[in-house]
């Protein structure tokens, strides 16, 4: 049997003839750029989002880039996030001039422990002169950026506490978690300053290419990334401020358009999926192999991925590869380890439970398609590596 991580085939084919209509329409306006089907995802998306406003850009990285613009974070700065999470986290950080500080995950959820968070800024930290600054570098400490990692929110509740203490920006990575509720209802990409949302083809919505937006309650500083994303002009062609050329284009918004009305339908086949592997791992009597990714109760898990934890992760990769089943490690080499960020002085065996995340997981197939002979299958050849 065959099983891949991932058939975006299987997704497209119901509504083919809806994005056709629509890419018609689009071509015969020739109307390519922050057109109507923008604003109209925009306006969807950010009640999707459970947000005041919904900026449409160019991509999940540029989204990043754009929120950390926005909120002023730059050279001489600090931005404490997650060494455990795509490269884009970190890397926006460093290409906005200032500097990645990490810390820890929790080994049940992935996502940045807001105690490891507080031990930093206590013990690591000052005021001077009404400034949080790093004791160590001699940089200003102004912001956090947790990561909603696999489709599962940070704690939310603990981190913006931990900002307001400290007087903390807060910029949400949801690149993997459009549709995730914290525990009050509350959505990701709602609750910090500035929401950042990815929409690559892979996500559980997926553009036809590169896309993203920034999400935020605060009216002023939407209107702030709507004019930095076109370069900082406004009107045309007149710059108060220096911005990017971070625009989300009229079909990447219409095929999202269209995607968007179906997305709680896939995050439902997604969770059902999740709850059959669960079932079927048990019935297998795996506990003693496999760690199962948690759900936290009161969530509401999109489950972007599921992620497993395993001995002898890149030998059972190797052999799921032979049997048909597609796979994938989320993520092998943490952001403290990799080469670029030497400079930050961090060494390979700081953050253990980023290290032994980075060596366990193995992501299996978890997109709506899947049916439950596949899934069934999945977790029997597991059973057989393990015998």
């Amino acid at each position: 049997m065959s099983v891949p991580l991932l058939d975006l085939r299987q997704q497209y084919q119901p509504l083919a003839a809806e994005i056709a209509n629509v890419l018609q329409g689009i071509c015969a306006s020739q109307q390519f750029i922050l057109g109507r089907q923008v604003l109209e995802f925009e306006q969807a998306a950010a009640a999707y989002c459970r947000c005041a406003h919904a900026i449409g850009v160019s991509s999940g990285t540029d989204a990043l880039l754009l929120a950390l613009m926005a909120l002023g974070l730059g050279a001489g700065d600090e931005v404490i996030t997650t060494p455990y999470t795509f490269f884009a986290t970190a890397g926006t950080i460093a290409r906005a001039g200032a500097r990645p500080v990490f810390c820890d995950i929790e080994p049940h959820s992935f996502n940045i422990d807001p105690a490891a968070v507080r031990v930093f800024l206590q013990q690591q930290c000052e005021r001077r002169a009404g400034v949080l600054i790093n004791r160590n570098s001699g940089a200003r400490v102004r912001a956090l950026m947790p990561v909603h990692l696999y489709g599962q929110c940070a704690d939310m509740v603990a981190l913006l506490d931990i900002a307001r203490e400290f007087d903390l920006k807060l910029i949400e990575d949801a690149a993997q978690a459009i549709g995730a509720d914290y525990n009050d209802g509350r959505r990701a990409g709602s609750m910090g300053d500035i929401g950042c949302l990815s929409f690559f083809p892979t996500k559980n919505l997926g553009a036809f290419g590169d896309a993203g937006m920034c999400t935020t309650q605060d009216a002023e500083l939407a209107e702030r990334m709507r004019v930095m994303r076109v370069h900082g002009g406004k009107p045309k062609y007149y710059h108060a401020l220096i911005g990017g050329n971070f625009r989300l284009d009229e079909i990447q918004a219409a095929v999202l358009n269209v995607k968007l009305r179906r997305l709680d339908d896939w995050t439902a086949a997604r969770q059902r999926n999740a709850a059959w592997y669960a079932a079927a791992f048990d019935a297998a009597g795996l506990g003693a192999q496999v760690t199962l990714p948690t759900a936290i109760r009161g969530y509401r898990h999109t489950w972007n991925q599921y992620v497993i934890r395993v001995p002898r992760r890149d030998q059972l990769r190797q052999f799921l590869g032979e049997q048909g089943v597609g796979t994938e490690i989320y993520y092998p080499v943490p952001l403290h380890q990799q080469q670029c960020f030497a400079y930050l002085g961090y060494g390979a065996n700081e953050f253990p439970q980023s290290n032994a995340a980075a060596g366990e997981v193995l992501a299996l197939p978890i997109f709506p398609e899947l049916v439950l002979e596949q899934i069934e299958y999945v977790v029997d050849r597991i059973a057989a590596f393990y015998g």
